[in-house]
């Protein structure tokens, strides 16, 4: 009999070499199991004064350089990296009893990049784009409604260009922590560092 997904233990002998192969089988094994948004992440920024703060990104690739996301580099999170341009990212696949945490320093990725991305989205969210001051008040939802109505009609029909405040960041990891649910709470929990060459690997207590 299998034992069930919240109990599966992960063994030190069955880690990829390199977290980003760890993290790419359980991304595809939780996108297998039918689990919602696999990609969805809560991104932690801090202030220069080191007040943090954190919120649910779309994570929007993963490769060797690293984890992108997008946003308008005008919101709190942006202002943030400016000033302090470390962060972590945690996502959870409850189903399966998994979560990875991912630490490193953040960049803005290059305008080309970013305006690949930004075409393949719906019209609407391009829109919104565009008419939402992210984070900053606003008086009523009639309001937005209205910018995005502007927006949509100085454009007159054409293609929705990718505003010059909204791009993507990255962060280039510097550890990861994989964390395996097992019973009575003894979790699995494996952390990969830089190393001189490659990646160190280290069992954490639960």
């Amino acid at each position: 009999m299998s034992e069930p997904p919240h109990s599966r233990p992960l063994r030190r002998s069955e880690l990829a070499a390199k977290p980003l192969e760890q993290f790419r089988r359980w991304f595809d094994e939780a996108r297998a199991a039918g689990i919602r948004q696999p990609e969805a992440a809560a991104l932690a920024t801090a202030s220069a004064a080191g007040a943090p703060s954190v919120r649910m990104v779309l994570l929007k690739g993963f490769d060797a350089a690293g984890f992108a996301f997008y946003t308008s580099y005008d919101g709190r999170k942006a202002r943030e990296l400016a000033a302090n341009p470390l962060a972590a990212l945690l996502v959870y696949w409850e189903p399966l009893g998994r979560q990875v945490r991912v630490e490193g320093g953040v960049a803005r990725v290059s305008r080309e990049e970013s305006g690949r991305y930004f075409s393949t989205r719906p019209r609407g969210s391009r829109l919104g784009a565009w008419a939402s001051r992210q984070s900053e008040p606003i008086a009523s939802r009639r309001e937005l409604e209205a910018a995005v109505g502007e927006a949509e009609h100085r454009l007159g029909g054409r293609d929705v260009p990718l505003p010059p405040g909204w791009g993507g960041f990255r962060l280039a990891p510097v550890a990861y922590e994989f964390w395996q649910h097992r019973d009575d709470r003894l979790h699995d929990r494996f952390l990969y560092t830089r190393a001189a060459e490659g990646w160190a690997i280290e069992r954490l207590s639960p």
